[in-house]
């Protein structure tokens, strides 16, 4: 069956093509020179480095965003090279959010930064892991961990990178797990009110995290972008994977179900409703679209009995041993620990050059949490090899040979 592809209206086509013509620009588009930093006498903007272009590249640079490559998008324990990584997740989000952007005539370099970064802070494991280590977390210092939150504290924590607010802000909010109909900027034009927000996130997890919005467009064609990016690709890895069959077939609906009919078609709504205005928003139909393939996703792939055993048996305990083990490293000194020896150390000679930070000074548990969260799914499972070899616990790589 051939896919479904929309195209946009007549009628905006010839409007973008005569407001190119005259250089429009559009007016509620953030500029380089709205660009904040904490430390405003560092990292000046420069007509090769522009304010966003510097985000990207410390992004870029980061030894975190190495460890995307190895770490769970959806699917764990394959040795299939076809199935997504998170790296290659956080490169569709931007590419998705840029084809938005560029036609919006947003700022592009912030949208990649938001959207290159929106995942730092994302666990082994990927949702499951989150789940494990904010349940852990909550229980010693009644926090909780989110990805989006610890994605912020990795940056502007841990690595000290003084980013702008803008690409802080929209790593915050991204918030892919949560839809609506319409994106409206909620401004965010200081560093005070940020961290207010932050903390709150915190203290508070899902409650407040449900009420984040993007401070700019730009942050909210990353939140959607998000969404797009995994919907369909999700429903091809699961294919992949075998945790579906390959003849199974999602609700047809006028947006499409295949992961080239989601991108196209739901990019062409966004535009087709949003151009020219302050705020982001999607018709009724790819709303209720969007909703509905969330949903299906849901039961037919994340709710997988087969996933979720490997996860809450054997995954889920690992975690708990680790957690306590490294817990107790730290409170006792033990300086041989893996804990100090491939964090805690590596922590304090990234940051040399940024601003002093005696980062062992930090509540333990949160030390704990940020390296369990900085692990890729192999160094995991090393290294709970190493520090438990006789456990019961033992994870088995599907290989790219079993049926």
């Amino acid at each position: 069956m051939a896919l479904k592809y929309h195209v946009l209206s007549k009628e905006l086509q010839e409007q973008i093509t005569e407001d190119r013509a005259k250089n429009w620009e559009n007016p509620y588009k953030c500029k380089d020179t709205d660009a904040l930093r904490r430390d405003p006498t560092h990292d000046n903007a420069n007509l090769w480095r522009p304010a966003f272009v510097r985000d990207i590249e410390k992004i870029l640079h980061l030894p975190v965003y190495n460890r995307y490559a190895d770490k769970t998008q959806v699917f764990s324990l394959y040795h299939n090279d076809d199935i997504s990584r998170r790296g290659l997740h956080v490169q569709l989000v931007s590419r998705i959010a840029r084809n938005i952007g560029a036609v919006l005539g947003l700022n592009i370099d912030l949208i990649e930064a938001i959207a290159l970064g929106h995942d730092l802070g994302h666990t082994p494991f990927g949702h499951a892991g989150e789940r494990f280590l904010s349940e852990l977390l909550h229980q010693n210092t009644g926090c909780y961990f989110n990805h989006n939150v610890h994605s912020v504290r990795v940056v502007d924590r841990l690595y000290r990178r003084n980013l702008t607010l803008q690409t802080l802000d929209g790593i915050l909010c991204h918030n892919g797990e949560f839809e609506k109909k319409e994106y409206i900027p909620k401004p965010c034009n200081n560093f005070c009110n940020f961290d207010k927000k932050f903390l709150q996130c915190c203290n508070l997890g899902k409650e407040a995290i449900d009420r984040l919005i993007p401070s700019t467009l730009e942050g909210c064609v990353v939140r959607i972008s998000d969404m797009i990016a995994y919907l369909g690709k999700d429903r091809q890895d699961a294919r992949i994977a075998k945790i579906i069959d390959s003849n199974n077939e999602f609700a047809p609906n006028e947006t499409g179900s295949k992961n080239a009919e989601i991108i196209n078609n739901l990019i062409v709504d966004i535009i087709e409703n949003s151009y020219g205005k302050s705020f982001i928003h999607l018709s009724q139909t790819a709303y209720n679209d969007l909703k509905k393939a969330k949903d299906e996703n849901t039961e037919i792939i994340y709710k997988n009995k087969e996933i979720s055993d490997i996860y809450d048996k054997v995954i889920k305990p690992m975690f708990e041993q680790m957690y306590k083990k490294l817990l107790s490293d730290i409170k006792q000194g033990n300086k041989n620990s893996f804990i100090f020896r491939h964090h805690i150390n590596d922590i304090n000679y990234q940051t040399k050059y940024y601003s002093q930070f005696d980062y062992i000074n930090e509540s333990p548990d949160f030390i704990v949490s940020d390296y369990i969260a900085s692990m890729t799914d192999d160094y995991f499972i090393e290294l709970y090899r190493e520090m438990f070899p006789d456990s019961k616990f033992k994870i088995e790589y599907k290989s790219y040979f079993e049926n």
